[in-house]
């Protein structure tokens, strides 16, 4: 509500941005002041025709607290987003992107970086759009699959690979050895992985329960708020 009492945007940023710049200014630069750090967050929206898509449940929440909290310390962030309603975080620089080919190529424009930390949920198939909607009457649509790019692999063999190089792993179930091979796979430093099975409400929601796994084993951190994991995980940065 503004003073005339009308509802709408008023001239003032919310309070939380205010209280965030203030301690940035009496602080002077954080921890991580002079290091550039590409964060990728939400779905990607692969097209089958100009109606219809292939998606996923991601909110984008847990990579957008992770941007915030990188910024929070100093860190100058490059946010890669997927389609997802969220606000972005106060001196976050933001790219909207769709597809999973539009994110790899904002990614690798986005280098070179200190880290990278791939939280998006990336879809690993598209199809060739129709140009025109598929109608019903003309029966089941053949989809011919293509793989997406790997975005965490091609930045591990990229020359310009970020020193620290974290994905994440959305499991439904053994949710550790599924973790620890993809981080062979894909040759980064860090996994987080997570149960999304359904009865969890971690896709989505606003908690989280991770398990980080690193070339020294797994470490289970025990539920909490996709900001405390965020928190965290920056501490551990």
């Amino acid at each position: 509500e503004m003073a005339c009492g009308e509802y709408g945007p008023g001239r003032l940023p919310e309070p939380e941005a205010i209280l965030a710049a203030i301690e940035a200014a009496l602080g002077g630069p954080g921890p991580l002041s002079g290091r550039h750090v590409i964060v990728t967050a939400g779905p990607t929206h692969e097209p089958i025709d100009p109606v219809r898509m292939l998606a996923n449940r991601s909110s984008g929440k847990q990579g957008f607290a992770i941007a915030e909290a990188l910024a929070a310390l100093g860190a100058r962030v490059t946010l890669v987003a997927g389609p997802v309603g969220l606000d972005t975080p106060s001196g976050v620089a933001r790219i909207n992107v769709e597809t999973a080919r539009q994110m790899d190529d904002a990614v690798k424009a986005a280098l070179p970086a200190d880290a990278a930390i791939l939280v998006a949920a990336v879809a690993d198939w598209r199809v060739e759009p129709a140009p025109f909607k598929l109608k019903k009457a003309d029966g089941p649509p053949r989809l011919d699959w293509q793989a997406n790019p790997d975005i965490l692999a091609g930045l591990d063999a990229d020359p310009r690979r970020p020193r620290l190089l974290v994905g994440f792993a959305a499991e439904t179930g053994d949710v550790e050895e599924e973790a620890a091979a993809k981080r062979g796979r894909k040759g980064c430093d860090w996994i987080l992985a997570n149960d999304v099975s359904p009865e969890t409400g971690i896709m989505g929601g606003d908690s989280n329960s991770v398990h980080l796994v690193t070339h020294g084993g797994v470490e289970s951190w025990p539920p909490q708020s996709k900001d405390e994991v965020a928190r965290a995980l920056i501490g551990r940065i």
